[in-house]
């Protein structure tokens, strides 16, 4: 698929594989990444930017993100695993507001009598704006009769569900740290790549190979994500090959999940109580940020299923390191700026992952054997209303009715449409299930295919698992080793 950001991503993964096969050859140092620098911009002239220079500086902060590390020194990154590349951020338009070739000239002037701050005059031509004096209210543009003044909103900005993008006064995008949740929307909808995440790559490659058991989860959106033809196992293999010890199929950390989830929800529907689900973590930021009376009274106190895994797994095989492989962004802000014990140590998106086996060449092949981790229902939290016909299947497992229960699943911005309807008193069901991702986490930013590519993957590969129950398949796991609780 080509995508509005294929050569940037072509650009981006070129880097991260060269990190990785200097990391797994133990050769990455100041020295190597330099040359590593020179060797993407040879120059002497710029293919992208308006100097080598420049081009230089865009990649050595990529490489910093690679490393885990912030693109500079500045504090305004805050922590975040989100962050501006400030060299690549310069090319969009200042000003929201630009007058067109429309404009007529009109003797009237509207747009100029109805701005109160006077950042309207008359050009040679047309009418302009001094964008160190206008406010960017919109009255112009309102005023217009020719509709000559357009809004401009720059692709980051708009991809935001939260409005967690601002611009310095230079012009720069700004992403407030208090409001961003971790989505990652903005990182694929900048058309010149200077938004993008930290890495765990390096981290990653270093405990593979040291002693440690290392131990990757695949999310379950992972199904589909390489076609029809390659199922869990061919993945497993793929990871092994890679160095890893072992994977698992996080559909059955998506049961476990699910199955202590119901319990709140039996609980929660006797005391009349409305509660959300809790596996989201761009959709936890959200309620930790704007909606913090619900996140402490309403959200489940269920692990998500990434953690779930995790834990099951560190009290099976003690002081493993466990990585988690996924379509999500925000996986990393769980990870590595939630609180919570025995969580994954390292996370990784699909495209990372895939840098690391394009680095050892290493290829998927077709494995006709498949193995089945988790039930039906584990596999398709990774789709949207997923989360709760899980729980409510587990509910009907332990025998109560589900006939009175209502529920609704929110993806994108409808999860804070119905956060605020939930504050006000107004949110009529029993149950919100939020993601932040359109469709559920296989329309994570991370994702490898296209939409219907992987839907249609999905579904040859999903027909061919069993009908095993929720509780049936996880009873035989140690439950009493672990918790389930967040905190």
């Amino acid at each position: 698929m080509i995508t509005n950001d294929s050569n940037i991503l072509r650009f981006r993964h070129g880097i991260y594989d060269e990190i990785c096969k200097l990391a797994f050859d133990d050769n990455l140092n100041e020295e190597t990444t330099e040359e590593l620098i020179r060797k993407l911009i040879p120059g002497p002239k710029p293919e992208y930017r308006c100097c080598i220079y420049k081009e230089r500086e865009i990649v050595r902060q990529r490489i910093r993100l690679v490393l885990g590390k912030d693109t500079n020194e500045s504090e305004l990154h805050g922590g975040n695993i989100v962050q501006v590349i400030e060299a690549a951020c310069d090319e969009c338009p200042i000003s929201s507001y630009s007058v067109t070739s429309n404009c007529r000239f009109c003797l009237g002037r509207p747009c100029k009598e109805n701005c109160k701050f006077g950042a309207i005059s008359e050009g040679e031509v047309r009418m302009r704006i001094d964008y160190k004096k206008c406010k960017e209210c919109g009255m112009c543009a309102k005023a217009c009769p020719f509709q000559a003044i357009v809004h401009l909103e720059r692709p980051c900005k708009r991809s935001c569900p939260v409005d967690a993008i601002s611009y310095d006064e230079h012009g720069f995008c700004r992403i407030k740290n208090e409001v961003c949740v971790r989505c990652g929307h903005c990182i694929h909808s900048c058309p010149f790549g200077a938004i993008s995440s930290k890495t765990d790559l390096v981290n990653v490659i270093k405990a593979i190979k040291s002693d440690k058991k290392v131990i990757a989860m695949c999310a379950p959106a992972t199904e589909g994500q390489y076609g029809a033809n390659i199922n869990m196992n061919a993945i497993r293999i793929a990871l092994k090959k890679l160095g890893f010890d072992d994977m698992v199929d996080v559909s059955l950390g998506g049961d476990l999940t699910a199955y202590f989830e119901s319990k709140e929800w039996i609980e929660a529907k006797k005391e009349n109580k409305k509660m959300t689900t809790s596996c989201c973590p761009a959709f936890v930021n959200m309620l930790k940020k704007q909606f913090e009376d619900i996140y402490k009274n309403n959200m489940s106190e269920t692990v998500s299923p990434m953690c779930a895994t995790s834990r099951l797994l560190k009290a099976q095989y003690k002081d493993c390191i466990t990585v988690f492989i996924g379509p999500c962004i925000a996986k990393k802000s769980e990870a590595h700026e939630f609180d919570i014990k025995g969580n994954a140590d390292y996370v990784l998106t699909f495209g990372e992952f895939s840098a690391m086996l394009r680095s050892q060449n290493i290829k998927f092949e077709e494995i006709n054997e498949e193995i089945q981790e988790g039930s039906i229902y584990g596999k398709n939290f990774a789709t949207s209303s997923g989360v709760a016909k899980a729980v409510l299947e587990c509910i009907k497992e332990q025998g109560e009715s589900i006939d009175d229960i209502k529920y609704v699943n929110a993806s994108g911005s409808d999860c804070k449409k119905c956060l605020l309807l939930m504050k006000a008193g107004k949110f009529p069901e029993d149950f919100l299930e939020g993601m932040m991702c359109e469709g559920g986490c296989v329309g994570g930013p991370s994702k490898h295919l296209a939409d219907m590519d992987i839907r249609k993957a999905r579904e040859a590969l999903l027909s061919k698992a069993d009908d095993r129950k929720v509780y049936d398949n996880i009873k035989k796991y140690p439950l009493d080793k672990f918790s389930m609780k967040r905190e």
